[in-house]
């Protein structure tokens, strides 16, 4: 592909772009391998969206590792891509730009909106997919899938429909996290607790009927942080052991402002220790209050909401809130009052209880930090609100993920995580599927009415649009809009015909023109993006059918209308013929079109953050199990979140966020990919370090300059898999090495101690053979050692490929001439030698003699090219052949004229080991004893100094308790240092005599 001649100077940016179009173009990340063992990993699919940020670099750098290592072992590798269609977070973006252009969504119709989301998706949602190629991820891009596929959206309308069909899909009534601002419920996920500063305001409410507590009060004192929900008040609750207040459990009290009467009630939730004991009930807008108020018998359809969708207040069901707080917002906003500040005023003349501070100063609340949930996306503070909603009955399909676990079927990596995996899945609540958007897939149910029953009580649920008004009571689930028409023919007894779709009418009033034909109209709200992702392991593969999927590309290039085609078949029936685009890239040669889903069914491995445990991974494995019987991934591996130097997490607002691409661009893709392998430790944090990550670039310098070196001493690639055969030591030590290597590599990866891999090639790259080998055998490059460094130099590409994929495969064609043998394609190492032990032993004794005598010139302020004598007494016979057989290395590297087998002459003396031999050098005339003695006693007191100091300040409980953690931190890491330094120059006295 290029001359062979390396260039002086490594520069990696020009050769990622090479490489990367060249692997891509010639379907290098998936080549035909129909006969090999599958092996299969699904990237989590990032939001169409969103850039590349440094949390997609740690997980996207782990599975590349994963699957080139298992491409390099002959697997048939894949590794599936794609994005999820992110709902919220895409159809902000396009009203963003709507916004601009002074536009809005309601402008258009649902469908000319979506239409819209598909034309911003095919001109600009690559974003994240262009950058992952800057990693060098090698996905298989020529399946790249989208969740709102034809393909997909079939599969997502199957789940639904047949979970509904079971009985585990069904309306309900419950609180949600509530965006004010977009306007739709949101899952945990995406709500962020931030402090803010609040108040907690003290308030009476009196007791009906002349009823007193036990200590004689015509009241109850309750407390909140939110003031404005006591317009929609049900209860009061206490301990139900509480002495002041058992006598009350089930006596009326009054809300003063809407003279609402409601009950005491007896619940575990109130606390009797934290303020006066007792809390107002307000169930429709508070999690806790709901659960109370369920334990208290109130039904959640009889619960009261007070604010709309934007959480102004509007009227309760029991009409008691005062005409002067309707329309008003929650809180204050544009200079105008909102309820809280009313409700506040019109209890402060007479239910106030002001809050009394140590100065014995009187204040309208107490001060507090409050934690407070925001919308990560609308930044607004979030409502609980009680609505009708779509859930999963995700305590069901939990079980069998559980017994998955319990039993094996699925690893979890760290096995720390099981615990928190089974009491989350052991206490999970309903999941809420539903969101109040249009850009998604939309709930595949359908509510049908006839014009005579527009009046009954039934008939209360707004769909949408003057005059359409559809019945909550009577709503089938559907797999199309052909199966919709079906199954409300039979239930009102007519022909499918004379069944009208509300969507397909363009005047309202004809909606109602004939009582003879029913009028059906589809659910308005669209899936959460987490229901459609739950099913990446299996739908990306093509199921519900035995037919490979086409790939998301096709979408785009045959998406002329802006995206109407896709989108028009987004709740399409069984048929494939409407799901699916015709034509398309066949498939790879060789593949049998059935044979995907099951080859690559169950997946080998998940990687994912740990955030993400319950929101994705615990949700494929209940969807997993339950449509495809087994199983989604055979592991799940877990990793930690990438923080900032000082172990804070990375947050825009503190501004220590990290851009991948800028240290891309700064260092290289290999150099961040290295970084990130070699900081995952299981179970713990990355901590962000750029000075790690310039290291690990001139990692790659340095191998690229070995290269070099071999390749100007006639070394090239290498013509065997096996090990050539080997007479000298140190090519027989440097073989070992390898196999040794290979082994600790394989077995890091076999456990996924991706830390460990990366260091035991780190080690023998830079340490063994840039170190040593290339220095012990420079000058002697026989034929024998030719072929051995060139095996050897194509051992590491082979080995390093998986963590710098660029700088190797480069390498590697520059090395020799492999026409059709790219590296990424290439064999893993099968040495066929074993560890000659002699020649080991040898080689570390001179390895130890050179790094030791170099180390003792270093200390003792010897220079490095100084020559001197070393007497070894009585030595071992193996200690006498080494010495003998590497007279030349040892004059070369360790620069002695000789060691004499001799006792050596009087005087000061310095001592250095290797192997079983401790050598010893005369010091006269070499150094000034007596000053060097002065020199290194002085630095020694100072050292031990400064470490007994930290050491004193780190046995102090106080400091190592209310330091800050970056301050105890630095303490532990200056202790190690001092102390370290101590022992070295203690180690130089001693030698000195």
């Amino acid at each position: 592909m290029t001359d062979s001649a390396l260039d002086k100077t490594f520069d990696p940016a020009p050769i990622e772009a090479k490489w990367y179009a060249h692997w891509e173009e010639n379907g290098l990340f998936r080549p035909e391998r129909p006969d090999a063992q599958p092996f299969t990993i699904v990237n989590p699919p990032p939001n169409v969206t969103g850039s590349l940020h440094i949390g997609h670099a740690l997980d996207n750098t782990l599975q590349d590792v994963v699957i080139r290592y298992e491409r390099l072992r002959g697997k048939d590798a894949l590794w599936v891509v794609g994005t999820d269609h992110a709902g919220i977070a895409t159809q902000m973006v396009v009203e963003r730009q709507m916004e601009a252009r002074q536009d809005k969504r309601t402008n258009y119709t649902r469908e000319e909106f979506i239409d819209k989301v598909w034309e911003w998706k095919h001109e600009s949602g690559g974003t994240i997919t262009r950058q992952l190629r800057r990693l060098g991820c090698s996905m298989d891009w020529s399946r790249e899938q989208f969740t709102m596929d034809p393909h997909f959206t079939k599969a997502v309308v199957k789940v639904f429909v047949d979970l509904y069909n079971e009985g585990l899909i069904y309306r309900d009534k419950r609180l949600v996290n509530w965006d004010p601002r977009l306007k739709t419920a949101i899952s945990d996920l995406e709500v962020e607790t931030r402090e803010t500063q609040g108040g907690f305001w003290h308030f009476r409410y009196p007791l009906a009927d002349g009823v007193r507590t036990a200590e004689g009060a015509d009241h109850i004192v309750v407390a909140t942080t939110r003031p404005e929900t006591m317009l929609a008040d049900m209860a009061v609750a206490v301990h139900p052991e509480d002495p002041r207040y058992k006598d009350v459990i089930g006596k009326d009290i009054l809300q003063p402002i809407t003279g609402r009467r409601f009950k005491v009630v007896g619940d575990e939730h109130a606390d009797p220790e934290l303020g006066s004991g007792a809390v107002k009930i307000t169930p429709g807008h508070d999690f806790n209050d709901f659960d109370v108020g369920k334990r208290a018998g109130i039904r959640p359809a009889d619960m009261l909401n007070m604010f709309d969708a934007e959480a102004n207040v509007v009227q309760t069901a029991d009409g008691l809130i005062p005409e002067r707080f309707l329309g008003l917002h929650r809180f204050r906003k544009d200079g105008v009052d909102g309820a809280r500040e009313l409700v506040i005023a019109e209890m402060k003349p007479d239910f106030l209880v002001p809050y009394v501070d140590k100065e014995g100063n009187e204040h309208e609340a107490e001060p507090r930090t409050i934690q407070t949930p925001f919308g990560d996306r609308g930044g607004v503070v979030i409502e609980p609100w009680l609505t009708d909603q779509w859930y999963v009955d995700a305590e069901t399909l939990a079980k069998p993920a559980i017994e998955a676990v319990r039993s094996g079927a699925i690893e979890i990596v760290p096995k720390t995580w099981e615990k928190t995996f089974f009491n989350w899945m052991e206490n999970i609540q309903p999941w809420c599927v539903s969101r109040q958007l249009w850009w998604g897939h939309q709930v595949p149910v359908w509510y049908g009415t006839k014009n005579e029953v527009l009046n009954s009580p039934d008939f209360n649920f707004v769909m949408g649009g003057p005059g359409f008004v559809f019945s909550q009571g009577h709503y089938i689930a559907a797999y199309g809009k052909d199966d919709a028409r079906q199954k409300f023919a039979s239930y009102y007894g007519v022909a499918p015909d004379q069944i009208v779709f509300a969507d397909e009418v363009s005047d309202p009033a004809e909606l109602f023109s004939s009582k003879e034909k029913p009028v059906i109209r589809q659910e308005p709200d669209v899936l959460d993006t987490w229901f459609s992702s739950a099913l990446w392991p299996f739908a990306t593969l093509g199921w519900p059918e035995e037919q490979n999927p086409p790939p998301s590309g096709e979408v785009a290039a045959r998406s002329a209308d802006g995206g109407g085609a896709a989108r028009r078949d987004l709740t399409a029936g069984p048929d494939p013929s409407t799901t699916r685009f015709a034509g398309g890239p066949p498939p790879p040669v060789g593949e049998d079109r059935a044979s995907l889903l099951s080859r690559h069914y169950p997946n080998d491995l998940l990687i994912s953050g740990f955030d993400i445990l319950f929101f994705w991974d615990a949700r494929m494995a209940m969807q997993g199990i339950h449509f495809m019987k087994d199983a989604p991934w055979r592991r799940l591996y877990l990793h930690g979140l990438v923080r900032a130097a000082d172990g804070q997490k990375m947050s825009k607002s503190k501004g220590n966020v990290v851009d991948p691409l800028g240290l891309i661009d700064k260092y290289g893709a290999d150099a961040l990919r290295f970084f990130m392998a070699a900081m995952e430790s299981q179970g713990r944090d990355v901590k962000m370090d750029e000075k790690r990550v310039e290291g690990y670039r001139n990692f790659a310098t340095k191998l690229w300059n070995a290269a070099r070196f071999c390749q100007s001493n006639g070394i090239g690639a290498s013509t065997s898999v096996a090990a050539p055969e080997a007479t000298l030591a140190v090519n027989k030590w440097i073989i070992g090495e390898v196999v040794e290597t290979l082994a600790e590599l394989d077995k890091a990866m076999a456990d996924l101690r991706f830390d460990a891999a990366a260091h035991a090639i780190y080690h023998f790259v830079w340490d063994q053979f840039c170190d040593w080998y290339i220095e012990l055998v420079k000058g002697n490059f026989d034929e024998e050692t030719k072929l051995v460094a060139g095996w050897v130099l194509d051992q590491i590409l082979v080995m390093l490929h998986p963590f710098m994929p660029f700088v190797t495969e480069e390498l590697w064609s520059k090395m020799g001439e492999r026409p059709g043998y790219p590296l990424i394609t290439a064999k893993w190492p099968e040495p066929n030698a074993s560890v000659d032990a002699v020649a080991k032993a040898e080689v570390e004794w001179l390895i130890a003699l050179i790094g030791n005598l170099r180390g003792a010139k270093a200390e003792l302020g010897i220079a490095p090219g100084a020559r001197l004598t070393a007497y070894l007494a009585d030595p071992s016979e193996a200690t006498r052949a080494i010495v003998e057989r590497n007279g030349a290395a040892i004059d070369r590297l360790a620069r002695l004229d000789a060691i004499r087998f001799e006792a050596p002459p009087g005087g000061a003396m310095l001592q250095v080991g290797a192997g079983d031999a401790m050598l010893a050098i005369p010091l006269e005339g070499v150094i000034d004893i007596a000053a060097e003695k002065a020199r290194l006693e002085k630095a020694l007191a100072a050292a031990q100094k400064e470490a007994k100091s930290l050491e004193g300040r780190l046995s102090n409980p106080k400091f190592v308790e209310k330091a800050k953690p970056e301050a105890v931190e630095k303490a532990r890491a200056d202790h190690a240092h001092h102390a370290a330094e101590a022992e070295r120059l203690a180690a130089a006295l001693a030698r000195l005599g």
